[in-house]
């Protein structure tokens, strides 16, 4: 054999052995990145607002962004949904915390997440009986305002949108953009509602019955809440609960919320109220720590910086999955 074709040989041995390594950190690599997006990456964390008395504390929760529960496969900055909840339970369960300021600044989100943090929040009422008074930023409408219904008082700023109660579904229609370009959709389905709210094709008028039947029941459990929340009248949560938003000074006068004020107003009012003057005040959060940073560091390489493409695949995706919102 001649030495050509011994350094050929070599040569693809050597590469062989390349890949085949190459391949295997990539596997590698790929599972460390699951098995860390997979854990818990975001962290409560507790910072001093106002120093007094620790034994008796007030916590301030903020509700800040669009209310929903994020897939776990990475974590973004923004609202981390089983972060708050986590602080509503720390809040709950901890001795030393013997009043709570919600602070929401907030159009809503989904359904279902809207429905746990009232939820919770009620139960801390009920089970620790720990008063929960509500400041309003400058939105805290539809799942915002839901949330606060329970509070035992809220403030709105003057400026402040709320309301928007109600329910809003929605979902695109391309087939006639399609018809236009002369696209076709194959649908193969086991039942007649199967692909109810596709986006490639007409809302039949049984379809809009069916949809129309689940929001309704969505937006009666909305007033109840109001009703039960806020001790009003149902016609009178009705009448006010059409879709549209209250400014804060609206909102006072209908009595959606009880009085016009800022964080500063309503801590004031929780501490006087409450015989918690001298009580120190915290606020809970959420830090991603390194995992969690690690994280949307690897998302951002992944996903690069077409905007464009980022863009169009969010919408997409929302197409995709139609849902009920509590949304302003």
């Amino acid at each position: 054999m001649t030495t050509k074709r011994w350094v050929a040989i070599i040569a693809a041995v050597v590469l062989l052995i390349f890949s085949i390594g190459f391949r295997f950190a990539m596997n590698f690599a790929s599972g460390m990145i699951e098995d860390l997006a997979d854990m818990d990456t975001t962290e409560l964390s507790e910072e001093t607002e106002e120093d007094g008395d620790m034994s008796n504390r007030i916590a301030v929760l903020n509700l800040e962004g669009t209310i929903q529960e994020q897939e776990e496969t990475f974590v973004s900055e923004g609202y981390q949904h089983g972060a708050f909840m986590d602080s509503i339970e720390n809040a709950a369960e901890d001795d030393t915390i013997k009043g709570i300021v919600l602070n929401i600044d907030s159009p809503g989100g989904a359904v279902g997440a809207t429905e746990d943090i009232h939820k919770a929040l009620k139960e801390m009422q009920d089970d620790y009986d720990k008063p929960i008074y509500v400041s309003m930023g400058e939105t805290a409408a539809s799942g915002g305002y839901y949330s606060a219904a329970t509070a035992d008082k809220i403030f709105a700023k003057p400026s402040t949108l709320t309301g928007s109660i109600g329910v809003i579904m929605q979902s695109a229609d391309f087939s006639g953009l399609a018809e236009k370009y002369g696209v076709e959709f194959n649908t193969i389905k086991s039942g007649k509602h199967k692909d109810i709210m596709s986006p490639t094709k007409e809302m039949t008028e049984d379809e809009e019955d069916i949809l129309q039947s689940m929001v309704d029941e969505m937006y009666d459990e909305f007033v109840q809440v109001i009703v039960d929340g806020r001790d009003m009248d149902e016609d009178k949560v009705r009448e006010l609960g059409d879709g549209r938003v209250y400014t804060g000074k609206q909102a006072e006068e209908n009595g959606l919320v009880d009085e016009v004020g800022d964080f500063d107003d309503t801590l004031a009012a929780m501490k006087e109220d409450n015989d918690l003057e001298d009580a120190a005040v915290v606020s809970y959060g959420y830090d991603m720590g390194v995992f969690g940073k690690f994280n949307v560091s690897m998302q951002n390489l992944i996903q690069g910086k077409d905007k464009d493409l980022e863009v169009v695949s969010k919408l997409m995706d929302e197409s995709d999955r139609p849902r009920a919102m509590y949304l302003y």
